[in-house]
């Protein structure tokens, strides 16, 4: 088959493709291409501090969507809305599960690659994300102290501090099982500045829902969308921890933390209790 010059047979109309953009966005000015990439501004010469930032920009891109989500589904969820909460919550996990993702890219980084520029940029440390705070915070994993990087940011410990002394999407799940019944209400708690200490008869009203699925099924659900939240939430904390230690060893952390033993006292935080209880119950 003959192909006239200039034509293109795997890509019919690219000849009709739009290709003046004055009264439009273009791919690039739709996106801010050119203001995202400018965000790359190694500080050394090392040819892996460019990938060391892109990590870190990937993390923190996909944290907003994450938070935009989360906050959508407690809204949701607050008002008895589940099945729209329920694919909020969907979208959180496979979020979650690119950023376990990219620290399997930043451990193609060496030690000696990575102190090639270490020094460059002083304290700064993933610790004082409040980004990945927020999502904490959201999550239910809350001490005040947590708030104390951010005294130098106003704006965002103001933020931070009004997330702290509001209900935990957990805290909203547990309301819809009061609603249901299954739940008195003086179980709930009323000040939300603190981890939520595992609870007998939270436990058991979750226990109800699991032996009878079918009469709480959305319940259910929510509980299963939970623990994958929580599921994924511990393996991008692991998968940290090791590219961490992969990466500096058990030297303290740049922000201050006692580096790879902070992270793994981490690791045993429990988000959401009385769900991880409740199958040995079953």
């Amino acid at each position: 088959m003959s192909t006239a010059p200039g034509s293109c047979p795997m890509g019919y109309g690219v000849e009709e493709a739009h290709n003046n953009f004055k009264d439009s966005f273009s791919y690039s000015n739709y996106l801010r291409i050119d203001q995202l990439l400018s965000a790359q501004s190694p500080l050394t010469t090392a040819h892996d501090e460019t990938l060391f930032i892109t990590i870190h920009h990937v993390q923190e891109v996909w944290m907003s969507l994450i938070i935009k989500e989360l906050q959508g589904a407690m809204t949701k969820l607050a008002a008895g809305d589940f099945e729209t909460a329920m694919k909020m919550l969907a979208r959180v996990s496979r979020a979650q599960e690119q950023m376990s993702n990219a620290w399997e890219v930043l451990k193609t980084m060496t030690p000696a690659d990575y102190l090639e520029f270490r020094e460059a940029f002083g304290k700064a440390s993933g610790f004082q994300s409040w980004q990945y705070r927020t999502i904490e915070f959201l999550l239910g994993n809350r001490q005040r102290y947590m708030l104390k990087p951010f005294t130098e940011q106003p704006e965002h410990q103001a933020r931070l501090t009004k997330i702290i002394e509001s209900p935990s999407i957990y805290d909203i799940a547990l309301k819809a099982l009061v609603a249901r019944g299954l739940l008195d209400a003086s179980e709930l708690r009323t000040t939300f500045d603190a981890m939520p200490e595992s609870s007998p008869a939270v436990r058991a009203a979750w226990l109800a829902v699991y032996r009878n699925t079918k009469a709480n099924w959305d319940l259910y659900y929510l509980a299963e969308k939970l623990v994958d939240v929580e599921d994924n939430f511990r393996r991008w904390r692991f998968n940290h921890v090791t590219t961490v230690e992969r990466m500096i060893g058990f030297k303290p952390g740049s922000g201050g933390t006692a580096g790879v033993a902070y992270l793994r006292k981490v690791l045993d935080v429990v988000l959401f209790p009385e769900l991880w209880q409740v199958r040995t119950d079953l």
